[in-house]
């Protein structure tokens, strides 16, 4: 049946990639029409046509469009009955088919240069195969930018990628003398965000604020156990990562810092934390500005399951996508992760980690999206599934895990005009799923294809794609 204005023909359809979902291309034609005045038509490289937009601008979908993108841009959105390709773009056959903004991890470990050329590609289509195609990447090296240049060049399949530098530690900076001229180097080096890590001394950490407010950089990450989360919050830290230090911030100010296990633990005084204080938390993060990447699912995983981590694998089929070494590594990690702190504590400390984090919500803090991949078997791009899950079950309506994975993370580089929502004049990074996931955030894995950067890729070609990795990696 043909709707009023639907007056676009198609040219001779071929399909986009062998099995998966039936996404096929077609070539724009022009056709007359009898219910009025022909569409305006638009000039392009790739159209999607008969879809339905996710703007993520407020939470609403807008049915029947035609998205036209031309240079990795998008350059035009109106409803399919008042525009449309000229002839001869090519179409992606949007009917019954949903389209929003490409996803953005906010605490993610990009490959590093000790890896071999197909291990870094592999892991990089990760991020894509899952709509993830924006990365704050916080682990740092100087290796990272010729890597983001390859991928903002075409060479390399991966998402577009925000540089933490080199970590600023305890272990690496010694005195505030250090800590400024770091920062200095991060700055000049072209480094997007200072990155922290644990054992800096206060007076380090405030010579790392001064100079990065100066300097114009935001710094964020972890908050050192010395300094504390509100000082963090009070000296302008932009973020802060695996919700470190709210537990701690909980804690009668004589805890002594030795008290302090892996991964925030706190060894044998959890149960002293005063639950009152968590209003006035909240209250400095709203305050602050501040970003929360709380990387929730990463901290249960290290730490609550009981069992020998050998056996947990069953539950993270996607570890087939990553070398064997690598996953080997994450057992011994996590198995030494839980033989070093107290299981009954753990769990006491997730439940607290989970009412401050639902605390945070409800009192309007930042959250941004982050799983921490590749840590701890959350596999690159496979990883949001759990943590959007879990968000969900925290009490964030999709539409709200959406925004935090899209609108918001734009807003914290200050670049809302670039990617994060579906617009004119944004970057054609664009996830496409055959449901609607404002209806169900698991919709989010069912995808009919992924853009990046004007580039499409059908989910057919997608699973192709995986399986060639897991048969790499001998799964």
């Amino acid at each position: 049946m043909q709707r009023c204005g639907d007056r676009r023909g198609r040219g001779a359809r071929r399909s986009l990639g062998a099995g998966g979902c039936g996404v096929v291309i077609a070539t724009a034609l022009v056709m007359t029409g009898a219910c009025g005045g022909p569409d305006t038509l638009v000039g392009g490289d790739v159209a999607f046509v008969d879809v339905d937009v996710i703007p993520m601008d407020t939470e609403r979908v807008l049915e029947d469009q035609a998205v036209i993108i031309e240079d990795g841009r998008i350059i035009a959105i109106g409803s399919a009955d008042e525009i449309g390709p000229d002839e001869g773009v090519p179409v992606i056959d949007g009917d019954g088919l949903y389209l929003l903004p490409g996803l953005t991890e906010m605490h993610a470990h990009l490959p590093n240069p000790r890896q071999s050329d197909i291990d870094i590609k592999n892991q990089l289509f990760l991020y894509v195969a899952n709509g993830v195609t924006t990365v704050r990447s916080m682990q740092g090296d100087p290796s990272l930018f010729g890597l983001r240049d390859q991928i903002e060049r075409g060479l390399v399949v991966g998402p577009r990628a925000y540089l933490g530098s080199d970590a600023i530690s305890g272990d690496s900076v010694q005195s505030p003398e250090m800590a400024e001229q770091r920062v200095r180097e991060y700055t000049v080096a072209g480094y997007d965000v200072v990155n922290l890590r644990e054992g800096l001394s206060v007076e380090a950490f405030d010579a790392v604020a001064r100079t990065a407010s100066a300097l114009g950089i935001p710094f964020g990450g972890q908050v050192p156990h010395l300094v504390g989360l509100r000082r963090a919050l009070a000296s302008g830290q932009s973020s802060i990562d695996d919700l470190d230090n709210y537990v701690e911030g909980l804690m009668p100010v004589a805890t002594p810092p030795e008290s302090i296990g892996l991964g925030g633990a706190l060894v044998g005084t959890v149960d002293d934390a005063d639950l009152s204080v968590i209003p006035e938390l909240v209250q400095a993060t709203v305050d602050a500005g501040a970003r929360v990447v709380p990387a929730m699912v990463w901290w249960e995983t290290h730490f609550v399951d009981d069992r020998p981590s050998i056996n947990v694998l069953g539950d993270y089929p996607e570890v087939v996508y990553m070398p064997p070494e690598t996953v080997e590594r994450w057992i011994q990690a996590v198995d030494a992760s839980r033989s070093a702190t107290e299981a009954a504590t753990n769990r006491r400390v997730a439940a607290l980690r989970r009412q401050i984090w639902q605390a945070l919500h409800e009192g309007g803090a930042k959250i941004v999206f982050g799983s921490d991949a590749t840590q701890a078997f959350n596999v690159p791009g496979f990883s949001i599934h759990r943590e959007m899950a879990l968000y969900v079950e925290l009490g964030m309506t999709p539409f709200e895990v959406l925004e935090a994975a899209t609108r918001r993370p734009a807003e914290y580089f200050d670049a809302v005009d670039e990617f994060g929502m579906v617009a004119e004049g944004h970057r054609a990074n664009l996830l496409l799923l055959t449901a609607n996931p404002l209806e169900d955030i698991g919709n989010v894995g069912q995808r009919a294809g992924v853009m990046l950067d004007g580039r499409f890729f059908p989910e057919a070609e997608i699973q192709l794609r995986l399986e060639e990795v897991a048969r790499f990696y001998g799964n």
